[in-house]
């Protein structure tokens, strides 16, 4: 087993990834929702609206939300779950869930969810806990993919499903050449303007492509024991939605 992991186009010690990561999104907290309409032009929000309607949570859900930021598929889910239902939001960044626990109640979002921090490869929850397990744009940051995904298999009900909203392989070739312009020179300068940190959306762009594509990404899901798993692209691949379902 390799002692290194992929950091961007990077290989650092597999011990160092955790906290690489954890020192971008301290950076970039404060800034990240701006970032994410400023990269995206918006469209990020119609990629997450579509994620939720992908994964159907119905009334009464328990939704574990993995990698859950500032809280928009939350926010997206809360509605469709009801008075019943609840959000847990789980995080290994401090900073993120906290940006994210002030916007939410900002915007009266105040029952029906829990703010957990913690690591995606290690959930501290109960076999069959949840009817749903969703993660946005977080699997590319973990470490360990594999172990993560099987976490969230192990904790997920039976009959229950896994939504992962995640950028992915653009599907038309002859559009590659202009996605890599805008991502590789027009990206970082943006992180540096707005966020104050080229290195951070640097990082961004490089672990998108070092990402495994949607074929890759649907495998990997069935070897951790999903089945009937399906994706969607968004725009042309830039992003995917995968969904998965648990026997």
């Amino acid at each position: 087993m390799s002692n290194t992991v992929s950091f961007g186009f990077k290989e650092i010690p597999i011990t160092d990834k955790v906290r690489e990561v954890k020192r971008i999104f301290d950076t970039v907290a404060d800034r990240y929702d701006l970032m994410n309409d400023l990269m995206s032009l918006g469209i990020h929000r119609l990629w997450k609206d579509q994620a939720i309607r992908t994964l159907r949570p119905g009334k009464g859900w328990r939704v574990l939300d993995v990698a859950a930021g500032t809280g928009d598929l939350a926010q997206r889910i809360h509605p469709r779950i009801g008075e019943t239902g609840r959000i847990l939001l789980y995080d290994i960044n401090y900073r993120m869930l906290e940006t994210g626990r002030d916007r939410l109640t900002n915007e009266g979002l105040l029952s029906g969810l829990d703010w957990v921090q913690g690591d995606a490869e290690s959930l501290p929850f109960p076999d069959n806990s949840f009817h749903g397990v969703t993660i946005g744009f977080g699997i590319r940051n973990v470490t360990r993919i594999e172990t993560a995904f099987r976490e969230m298999f192990r904790v997920l009900r039976p009959g229950g499903r896994l939504m992962c909203l995640e950028f992915s392989r653009m599907a038309i070739p002859a559009l590659r050449p202009l996605y890599d312009t805008y991502s590789f020179r027009l990206l970082p300068q943006i992180g540096h303007w707005v966020a104050g940190d080229r290195d951070a959306y640097q990082y961004l762009v490089e672990s998108i492509r070092r990402f495994p594509d949607q074929e890759t990404l649907k495998a990997l899901l069935e070897r951790c024991g999903f089945f009937g798993v399906r994706y969607s692209n968004l725009s042309g691949g830039i992003a995917a939605i995968h969904l998965a379902h648990k026997v």
